[in-house]
């Protein structure tokens, strides 16, 4: 690779990891070609890319990224086999992960990076897999603050059929 191809991949890079506020460093080392085509397909699906760079240009993409993102904890972690997950939904990933390791043992997270905050280790993946979505959020809070409207507006229904219900007695009997 050229000095001219390690920058152009050097800047895609850094756009990318300043364009993506969740991305994932795990270690895919091991799997056959076809067990690494079906993970890339059911990530496609999903709407994740999937990179296998040197971790040399990860880090100086990495370092030359916007101080203000935090990204200097990753860099212990850019060692050995590295293939970088990029999402927009946090989930996504450990998700698709903790699906194919049912019948495979890889790939293994390193570490992910959610909006600023640092998953080290394989045994974050069930934590990373429960965080809800951004489009779970919005729907769990609509559903909160519907709740409480559907009880008014069910206790003035039922309440009006009570207030009718006595003063139609009180009617009948004066």
């Amino acid at each position: 690779m050229t000095r001219a191809e390690k920058a152009a991949v050097i800047e895609e890079l850094k756009e990318k990891f300043s364009r993506s506020p969740f991305f994932y460093l795990t270690d895919a080392s091991g799997l056959t070609v076809e067990q690494t085509n079906n993970l890339r397909k059911a990530l496609y699906e999903k709407n994740i890319e999937m990179r296998v760079v040197k971790n040399t240009l990860v880090r100086k993409a990495l370092e030359a990224a916007t101080a203000e993102m935090n990204y200097e904890p990753l860099y212990d972690y850019l060692k050995g086999p590295t293939a970088i997950m990029f999402t927009e939904v946090a989930n996504a990933p450990a998700r698709v992960i903790k699906e194919f390791r049912k019948e495979h043992d890889k790939p293994v997270l390193k570490v992910a990076y959610v909006e600023q905050a640092i998953y080290a280790g394989d045994d974050m993946l069930e934590a990373l897999a429960a965080l809800k979505s951004k489009e779970e959020l919005v729907g769990d809070i609509i559903l909160l603050l519907q709740s409480p409207i559907r009880n008014v507006v069910g206790a003035l229904q039922s309440g009006g059929q009570t207030i009718s219900g006595i003063l139609k007695a009180l009617e009948e009997r004066g």
